[in-house]
């Protein structure tokens, strides 16, 4: 993605927090006529490798899975190669945050782009693991839900998903709050803290990260 450098967050906890928060992801796949396939699906991070494959993964792994009848789950499974991108808070900024007149409207935001390369998991056992990470994720109390299901009805649940495990082979990071500004940062956050939700989110952000007091 475009980042120019005083925008591009090297901080791995802040892609990870981003990741973890912001769990509705696009997946983008090249599809066999040369144009892009893309997918908006729930994924969930970690560190490591949900099957100890033993190789080293210093951005961690993303879990996810689609209906089997989505295109794209096919496309998974032959070509491994995807960039997965998460869109964290954003919010649009007025330019009126400037003393200085000669200034023009743009947009906050944080965002992730990860390159990925994807292991479909097939056995019913480890897609029920996988489904167990998402599950901890959103809704922890219908773990026991799920485990008191019929078997018949996991199953045939089950066997409706194409599950996979994606490596994250290269991550960037954008944090574009202004940094570069930062004569503007006390009204900025004053106008995102008294803004809707997503604005507020960024003024969050500007405090966790000491663009402002």
């Amino acid at each position: 993605m475009y980042l120019p450098k005083q925008f591009h967050n090297t901080d791995p906890a802040i892609a990870q927090r981003l990741m973890r928060e912001h769990a509705l992801a696009s997946i983008v796949s090249v599809g066999a006529d040369g144009f892009p396939v893309l997918s908006h699906i729930p994924m969930h991070w970690q560190a490591d490798s949900l099957w100890s494959d033993g190789a080293e993964h210093a951005y961690g792994v993303l879990l996810g899975h689609c209906a089997r009848s989505n295109p794209h789950a096919q496309l998974l499974a032959s070509q491994a190669d995807a960039l997965v991108s998460f869109m964290g808070p954003q919010a649009y900024m007025s330019p009126g945050v400037y003393a200085d007149k000669q200034r023009v409207p743009t947009w906050s935001y944080l965002a992730v782009q990860a390159k990925v390369q994807t292991r479909i998991i097939d056995p019913h056992e480890d897609r029920d693991r996988l489904l167990k990470c998402l599950i901890a994720d959103h809704e922890p109390s219908y773990a026991q839900q799920w485990r008191e299901l019929p078997a018949n009805y996991t199953g045939t649940m089950l066997s409706g998903i194409v599950a996979f495990e994606m490596h994250i082979t290269e991550l960037q990071c954008a944090v574009k709050l202004n940094q570069h500004r930062p004569e503007a940062h006390a009204a900025m956050h004053a106008a995102y803290a008294a803004g809707p939700s997503n604005a507020q989110a960024l003024a969050r952000w500007m405090e966790d990260l000491g663009l402002v007091p």
